[in-house]
């Protein structure tokens, strides 16, 4: 690399205690969904990251004995030596790639629940469990404290053997004893290891030191601390405690890897944490305090923003999660001058979603994300073209600029059709809603990719029928065009008993609202019975521009889908604020001019709720007509594609565009032989 490229400072060589990382770029822990369950498919994706340059990839929090068990989640385990061989298929994936590779160990105390070990949950002081369930976390005693210790210890010597060079002790995100013991509402123990800070830190310093005597001399250890709780004088805090773990500490990690707690700050969605480094302001101290090298977060995207941190002494390497899921080869394109080329994260969340629901990472930027080695998808490489020449891709959403963009690249003449006067689609709509403004990114990156290639042409304005289609001798057809918000109250718990829509009731749906139709004056109800993010945004967006709203919900909860991606208390805590009227356990059963009634979703009462409008989230409508039209036309292939297939997600949607261009010209026995490898418990004969 030229002296003169702006980015030369992010490919310099670190030292790490006794191994040497190749560039600045860390792709720090992150969970994902396969872990013990799937060590092939992990150690894929990991192996992939380090293909696309990142210098040092992380496992996930790896559980060290069975008091840590946190099923049904599917994280990485090293209770004994049998769990070598899983994790030893990542580092060699990853050394094979030129990387160095980093595990997270860790005990969960009282996050943990123990429901597949069964074993009683521990914690600095009695406790009820952090997740809703029945049981209580006990104090651990000076024994418990022995064991704990030399659980540790084993891990670590079982981490070298499976060929790690960088061993981590956890103590951050409210998910680990060592971080358990340093919160006072925790621990309120009056011994050695309770009371003072000093004495709270006692267990981290023992788990680093006894690391470092048992891996030391051959493996990095490196210490993820939270420095700031986001509480403020209720919690740590960076500039006081946090600051002072980091001066007691200060020289006896190898490396500092530093963030805030817990994980909804640290994985702040762009809904409500806008900025790429917004973490700096509380981790900018830690360099001037230690001489050990320094790894931080913020959803760093921006090559200038990540020269700036290193040359400003901010950081030592540049840490990503999200960002290398959407790119995993974001630092290649750096080192290569090809930046424009970056797939954005855009923080949606939707790869925590995955992990919170208990199955593989996706990604809604980065559709192969999970699927390098079940599908054997590569996030920058897809077969060359067969025998057919021209594809027509029929909507320029997220499916159809996916499918265009992958259909492009594998060298096919495409022809791509969009009705309306801009490309985008759902993208491009939901993008102008407030916080949403980063998910324009997901058709930026694709649309600039279709404008770079000389085998495409893109027509805007053009909503063709199927005279039209079959006029333009195109004999591969892919339609992508979407789907329509009911306005008729329908969804998963008003299809037994269908609201009642009176004649002269005014009904808008999501599509009214980002095309800029507005209620007129009066109170706004809107139904939710979506439960993912759009109902909530479009409530702050009508409280914000003056309307009196009241939501309405079957569920418990608003925006009961956004748990999984860490952002459902910040929803309900900014429409509260905002003067949302909340009204929960809710179904629909009519809307007339005036009012919206329903019933409890538990008792059946009726309630009614004034109105002058109500804005229905329930269903989408497939667009299908001209999918139909074609059916019997004689098309060589005729492909229907993201929602117009099956409304879901937009991760969803990308998906389903780039499963189409890879299947292109494959057999119907060919992709059902190929779904997707499983990895499956193989009993051998006369085995019980």
């Amino acid at each position: 690399m030229s002296e003169a490229n702006p980015y030369s400072v992010l490919f310099e060589p670190v030292q790490i205690g006794p191994v040497t990382a190749r560039n600045r770029f860390f792709q720090v822990p992150h969970c994902n969904g396969m872990g013990h369950l799937r060590p092939r498919a992990e150690a894929a994706m990991r192996a992939m990251k380090a293909e696309g340059g990142w210098a040092v990839v992380c496992n996930q929090e790896t559980e060290i004995h069975p008091t840590s068990d946190l099923s049904p989640y599917a994280e990485n385990r090293l209770w004994d030596a049998r769990d070598i061989p899983a994790l030893r298929l990542m580092t060699e994936g990853v050394h094979a790639k030129g990387s160095l590779a980093a595990i997270e160990l860790a005990h969960n105390g009282s996050h943990a629940q123990n429901l597949l070990s069964r074993a009683p949950v521990l914690a600095p002081s009695d406790m009820s469990l952090e997740l809703v369930y029945p049981k209580q976390a006990r104090a651990m005693d000076k024994s418990d404290i022995r064991d704990l210790r030399r659980w540790h210890r084993a891990a670590a010597l079982r981490a070298r053997e499976a060929g790690f060079d960088i061993v981590y002790v956890y103590a951050g995100h409210d998910m680990t004893l060592a971080h358990h013991f340093l919160k006072p509402h925790m621990n309120d123990r009056s011994d050695e290891y309770g009371g003072s800070l000093e004495n709270r830190l006692r267990l981290t310093r023992e788990l680093l030191e006894e690391t470092h005597d048992a891996v030391g001399d051959t493996c990095a250890v490196a210490f993820r601390f939270a420095v700031d709780e986001m509480l403020g004088a209720d919690g740590m805090q960076a500039a006081e405690e946090g600051r002072a773990v980091v001066e007691m500490l200060a020289e006896l990690p190898d490396l500092w890897d530093v963030n805030v707690t817990s994980w909804a700050n640290d994985s702040a969605t762009t809904r409500f944490q806008p900025l790429d480094g917004y973490q700096n302001d509380y981790i900018s101290f830690v360099k001037s305090v230690t001489s050990k090298p320094v790894v931080g977060v913020g959803r760093l995207t921006s090559p200038d923003m990540m020269a700036s941190m290193v040359r400003k002494g901010i950081v030592d390497f540049i840490g990503a999660a999200r960002p290398s899921i959407a790119d995993p080869f974001l630092p290649t394109k750096i080192e290569q001058g090809r930046v424009d080329e970056i797939r954005e994260c855009i923080g949606c969340n939707i790869c925590v979603a995955a992990d919170s629901a208990g199955v593989p990472i996706r990604c809604t930027q980065n559709p192969t994300m999970g699927e390098e080695w079940r599908r054997g998808w590569h996030p920058e490489q897809i077969a060359a073209k067969g025998e057919e020449e021209d594809a027509l891709v029929i909507g320029a959403g997220p499916a159809g600029l996916e499918c265009a963009m992958q259909l492009a690249r594998r060298g096919y003449q495409v022809t791509l059709a969009e009705a309306r006067a801009e490309l985008g689609g759902r993208v491009l709509c939901e993008s102008r809603l407030p916080g949403l403004g980063a998910w324009i990114r997901v058709a930026d990156y694709r649309l600039h990719d279709l404008r770079q290639r000389a085998n495409v042409q893109i027509y805007t304005d053009s909503r063709l029928d199927a005279a039209q289609v079959l006029e333009l001798g195109i004999p591969n057809v892919f339609v992508a065009t979407g789907a329509q918000w009911r306005a008729d109250g329908v969804g998963r718990n008003t299809l037994r008993a269908r609201p009642t829509i009176a004649p002269d009731a005014v009904i808008l749906t999501p599509d009214d609202i980002m095309a800029g139709i507005r209620p007129p004056d009066g109170p706004v109800v809107i139904y939710d019975d979506d439960h993912a993010y759009i109902a909530g945004v479009i409530a702050e967006q009508l409280a914000v521009a003056g309307h009196a709203v009241t939501f309405v919900t079957p569920e418990p909860l608003v925006s009961s889908f956004t748990g999984l991606t860490l952002e459902q208390h910040r929803i309900q805590t900014r429409l509260i604020e905002l003067g949302v009227d909340i009204r929960c356990n809710q179904i629909l059963a009519g809307v007339d001019a005036a009012t919206v009634q329903s019933v409890c979703s538990f008792t059946s009462r009726p309630t009614q709720f004034p109105c002058g409008s109500a804005v229905l989230v329930t269903e989408r409508t497939r667009e299908t007509a001209l999918y139909t039209g074609l059916q019997t036309k004689g098309l060589k292939t005729l492909q229907l594609i993201g929602d117009a297939a099956a409304p879901a997600l937009i991760a969803d949607a990308t998906y389903s565009g780039h499963m189409a261009a890879r299947n292109f010209e494959r057999s119907d026995t060919e992709v059902d032989r190929d779904w997707f490898r499983r990895e499956i418990i193989d009993l051998e004969e006369g085995e019980i």
